[in-house]
């Protein structure tokens, strides 16, 4: 499609209009052929597109969509529309209509990418099929989903999400489903409706022009909601009810997986599926009536199911050897899911002087001849930075002379790379590979610890914790976050990165080493230092650090450095204390502070902030308000003595929530990032301490466990060994009945004293096997309320975690 006709669909063209367009994007970091792209210019509450077009435009993009012409225009085509994210949904809606092909769009709670990927799993051999990539499903990701659409797609499978009422009729214009499938309904995004029935309904508009919809005859609401919408006539129902389309007569779970027995048009039949959990079970029966529908055969759709492969919902980051970065998204490989993998190599990757790595399997059913494909693919990783480039697979292997430009290497299997011990140095490595590969191995290859105690971080939910107290602020006020403390235990690197890729203004040290660790990691923001030494001042200046000026001595020291060093207005931080009593400016001496500063011209200041003793609590309230009063005499001095701005801040996570009209013009974010919120607010769990079942003890009544025989057992029970101790940073005091983790969805408390290593859990009455993952905290189990029980507080918890635990890191 040319830039012209799709300028005839939403707005104006400015510009010849010839150019041809094959991809839209939305987000300058995800730009790989700039030639044929189309960049439509968001504006939303936390950014604008607009600012991100002179970048776009000298990386050779010639082509966008506006809602205001910029300045510079030479030689590009630019459409006019009066609001982007409509256009974007009116021309995608508009490509749709141009294919007359099974369209299957799931929408609900939850298991909507787990259903639309395995439905991919079983098609795929029979058709050639598009699908969202991950879980591309909101009012962006739908339409930049279904633009894939071409005219070898023989079947589409969309996900449709949404947060609030009078998104779904959007969505539903977009991928017009011929076939729904509605997973189940639960309490996610409930907070912008008025009942669960109105979300429902308000999910049930996804399918008002399809030709069925598939759900659980068992779930009442969902049931009652259908039979009261223009789509009871439309609905194909499965369920133990005798009254199903579709009837569920048995289900058999043991060690190899689950057997769904379905009695259906008279006949029974059972299908296997490789997985026992109760989520599985559902997803997979959705699959078999989908299956169903679009009239395969019983015998394919058995086989289909029992080779379900497991569905990676995120992409992994872990360390790797050799000072190796190890980016992990071996479970799929396409070339949508591709792209998306090394946008976010590039983000994470801001080193320049790391290599950009790939190790990468055959591609499966594309739909393009393999040198079509392996050059597109070439052209991909040339613009995506990438330098090196291994190979694993025939259909890779036949084109190589694709790579010839790269440092390359070709093996026909996993086994044989891994046999050839291949060297990898300081360089970030994006695995993706189809999961016949098995690229697990080369991941476990390639990591640099293997202790099986880990520490989840979920960097999505950090950016979305982030983007909540961003949202209480006003657009121009700006956001410190506090990465100090290795970012509270959970790896300063990786967050400062996503920080950083999601427009966080300054991040916040407490010594010197923190930061420059992270900036030889790429990190370019400002780096302030809360608590810089004297001996660190050579570290501050060589890498642009700006330190935190807390008294008279530590200012006429880094004066002094400054001058020698040669430094003219270097930016310094001034702390007042207003109450905390722990490091800062006594508030009288705001005018002795204003002379010195004025009587030199080595250093200048930046900010000017005090920190909030007690904003967490409705009993210090008043003590806040005389904080603030205190701190706004001093930093009025300040502001009124220099003409420079001099940006003021006093408000930590809880104060951004229960003190919003005091956030002047910056605020300090630290443990809010993690899920804390100061008023219940439901924000997303980011760490996750996680550890695997050594080995399990049938033991009697009267025994004991652990040292000091503390663990003394009333019955005959059955105990867990799980290789976490506090060497690891698990406080012994939740020994003997105080902490509990969670095995396969049971509650288990530990029992005895916890060792250096390792720590017992009884699991009497619990289904668990060696090998079985246990949550110590997490989605299910609180780290408040694991913190609360020995007395202490979350950000201890979280910074105790020992380095020897494994950090991994992943993006939904």
């Amino acid at each position: 499609m040319t830039i012209r006709e799709i300028a005839s669909i939403i707005g104006t063209l400015q510009g010849n209009g010839n150019d041809s367009i094959k991809w839209l994007i939305t987000d300058s970091r995800t730009l790989s052929f700039p030639e044929e792209t189309l960049f439509f210019a968001l504006k939303t509450k936390r950014n604008d597109g607009h600012r991100y077009i002179g970048e776009l435009i000298a990386k050779g993009v010639r082509n966008f969509v506006v809602e205001n012409l910029p300045e510079e225009k030479i030689g590009c085509n630019f459409v006019v529309v009066k609001n982007s994210l409509d256009a974007l949904q009116k021309l995608v809606a508009h490509h749709r209509q141009q294919f007359n092909i099974p369209v299957i769009g799931i929408t609900g709670s939850n298991g909507k990418t787990i259903v639309k990927e395995w439905l991919a799993q079983m098609i795929h051999d029979e058709r050639k099929t598009v699908r969202s990539p991950r879980s591309y499903n909101s009012q962006i990701g739908v339409p930049l989903s279904v633009w894939q659409l071409d005219s070898d797609t023989q079947t589409a499978i969309f996900e449709a999400g949404i947060s609030q009422p009078g998104e779904m009729t959007k969505l539903e214009k977009i991928i017009k489903p011929t076939i729904g499938i509605f997973t189940n309904i639960g309490e996610a995004h409930q907070e912008n409706f008025v009942s669960m029935k109105e979300k429902c309904l308000e999910k049930l508009k996804l399918f008002c022009n399809s030709e069925t919809v598939i759900y659980s005859i068992d779930n009442k609401l969902i049931d009652i909601c259908v039979e009261q919408s223009e789509l009871h006539n439309k609905k194909f129902t499965w369920g133990k009810s005798s009254n199903a389309d579709m009837q569920i007569t048995d289900i058999s779970s043991n060690a190899d997986g689950t057997d769904i027995t379905i009695f259906y048009h008279k006949e029974k039949n059972t299908f296997h599926i490789p997985f026992s959990d109760a989520a599985s079970i559902e997803n997979a029966i959705h699959c078999i009536a989908a299956m169903i529908l679009m009239k395969f055969d019983i015998t394919y759709i058995q086989n289909a199911t029992r080779n379900l492969q497991p569905v990676a919902m995120r992409l992994e980051v872990k360390r790797g050897v050799n000072n190796c970065t190890i980016i992990n998204d071996s479970y799929n490989s396409d070339f949508s899911s591709l792209s998306i993998a090394l946008d976010f190599l590039q983000q994470q990757n801001i080193n320049k002087n790391r290599k950009r790595t790939v190790i990468l399997s055959d591609i499966e059913q594309s739909g393009l001849g393999n040198a079509e494909l392996y050059g597109n693919i070439a052209h991909l990783l040339k613009n995506k930075g990438v330098t090196r480039i291994i190979g694993i697979g025939s259909e890779i292997s036949s084109q190589k002379k694709e790579f010839e430009k790269f440092d390359n290497a070709f093996f026909g299997t996993t086994n044989e790379f891994l046999q050839s011990n291949a060297k990898f140095v300081n360089e970030a490595i994006l695995l993706k590979g189809a999961r016949k590969f098995q690229f697990e191995n080369i991941s476990r290859t390639l990591e640099f610890i293997l202790h099986q105690t880990t520490l989840e971080v979920n960097l999505t939910a950090l950016i979305e914790n982030f983007n909540y107290f961003k949202s209480r602020l006003k657009p121009e006020t700006k956001i410190v976050s506090m990465v100090k403390a290795n970012a509270y235990g959970s790896g300063s690197n990786e967050v400062s990165i996503a920080l950083q890729q999601n427009k966080c203004d300054f991040l916040a040290v407490a010594v010197a080493d923190e930061g420059a660790e992270l900036r030889s990691e790429g990190i370019t923001m400002p780096i302030l230092v809360m608590n810089p030494e004297k001996h660190s001042f050579p570290l501050l200046f060589e890498h642009h650090l700006e330190p935190e000026i807390y008294s008279f001595e530590l200012l006429e020291d880094f004066i002094t450095e400054a001058e020698r060093q040669g430094m003219t207005d270097y930016p310094i931080h001034i702390k007042v204390d207003t109450g905390m009593h722990r490091l800062g400016f006594m508030p009288d001496e705001a005018d002795r502070l204003i002379a010195r500063i004025k009587s030199q011209n080595n250093v200048k200041i930046r900010s000017v902030f005090s920190h909030l003793v007690g904003a967490d609590s409705p009993k210090f309230d008043d003590f806040t308000e005389e904080q603030v009063t205190r701190f706004k005499a001093f930093s009025e001095k300040l502001t009124d003595a220099f003409e420079h701005k001099i940006l003021r801040h006093i408000l930590n996570s809880p104060g951004i929530e229960r003190f919003p009209q005091y956030q002047f013009d910056m605020v300090r974010l630290g443990i809010g990032h993690y899920g804390m919120s100061a008023i219940g607010h439901t924000l997303r769990n980011v760490c996750s301490l996680k550890t695997t079942i050594l080995q399990i003890k049938e033991v009697p009544a009267n025994e004991t466990v652990g040292y000091s025989r503390k663990g003394k057992l009333t019955r005959n029970s059955r105990t867990a060994t799980i290789p976490v101790g506090y060497a690891d940073g698990l406080n012994r005091k939740l020994g003997n009945g105080v902490g509990k983790v969670m095995i396969n969805g049971k509650i288990a408390p530990i029992i005895g004293n916890i060792c250096m290593d390792c720590a017992m859990v009884d699991i009497t009455g619990i289904d668990a096997k060696a090998g079985d993952t246990v949550e110590i905290f997490g989605d299910n189990i609180s780290i408040e309320k694991m913190a609360e029980s020995i007395g202490t507080i979350s950000y201890e918890i979280l910074t105790g975690i020992s380095k020897r635990v494994k950090r991994v890191y992943f993006q939904e």
